[in-house]
């Protein structure tokens, strides 16, 4: 539970849940940090308080700057890093699958493991010191918490493959433009602006806004005829909702609409 958490910490502000990376000095990410973050967003799946999770870290140096190089000679023992892999997969896709939106607000670094984090999330707001990459490849390693899979999905395969066989850093102008980054903010105000978007986003029709997650997420792993059927799917289902009666209404009655159903 919550109480025995050593390696993250969980806030609640209105909708928003906020999880921060808490493993000074530079937030590294540990088999600890991952069970914690699966028993995490396990609760917030089923938290209907919650519309919006942000993901950051703790202080400014770093958002995660990689896992723990200190564990790494266990996972040379036999069976020691498939069985981390496979924990890394199950529990960071619990972000990726949490149903609500989600975003990363990125201060600092972003290496390694921790930009594999970043990516389960839907949007990631980085401040403009900061800097992502995936640098492996420089410990005779590659991606192993899913970043051979999502970084090709967000900024191609050319573009992924570059980073992954060179392993050095981009910046946040950089990771905007390749589209790694969805918004570029001042140091030191990743968060605010992750908070003030996910306020946003919050005050939108809830159902709406998990089938939009649906429909791409979903459309995604499939063909476009396909994921054509899917957003139709959704689309008629969508129209059954008491967020669009009232959305239309408003829209009519010229007022601001009250979603309730989330």
């Amino acid at each position: 539970m919550a109480a025995d958490w050593r390696m993250i910490s969980l806030d609640k502000e209105g909708p928003l849940a906020v999880v921060t990376l808490t493993n000074p000095p530079l937030n590294v990410l540990h088999p600890q940090m991952v069970a914690e973050l699966d028993d995490c967003f396990s609760l917030l799946a089923t938290d209907a308080e919650v519309v919006v999770a942000i993901i950051t870290g703790q202080g400014e140096r770093a958002f995660c700057a990689g896992f723990d190089i200190m564990e790494f000679p266990r996972m040379m023992e036999p069976g020691g890093a498939e069985a981390l892999a496979c924990q890394l997969h199950a529990s960071l896709s619990k972000i990726d699958a949490l149903g609500k939106p989600t975003l990363a607000a990125i201060n600092g670094l972003a290496l390694g493991g921790g930009l594999e984090v970043a990516m389960t999330c839907d949007i990631r707001i980085v401040a403009a010191n900061a800097q992502l990459g995936q640098p492996e490849i420089k410990l005779g390693l590659f991606p192993g918490a899913g970043g051979t899979q999502r970084l090709p999905r967000l900024v191609g395969e050319n573009i992924a493959k570059e980073l992954m066989y060179i392993g050095d850093p981009i910046d946040a102008a950089e990771a905007h433009r390749i589209g790694l980054a969805n918004r570029v903010v001042p140091a030191g105000e990743a968060l605010i602006a992750a908070k003030d978007m996910g306020r946003t986003i919050a005050s939108r029709a809830g159902v709406a806004l998990r089938y939009i997650q649906q429909a791409v997420d979903r459309g995604l792993n499939t063909t476009l005829a396909e994921g054509l059927k899917i957003e139709a799917d959704l689309f008629a289902k969508v129209f059954q909702t008491e967020d669009v009666r009232e959305g239309v209404d408003a829209f009519l009655h010229k007022r601001s609409p009250n979603f309730r159903h989330r």
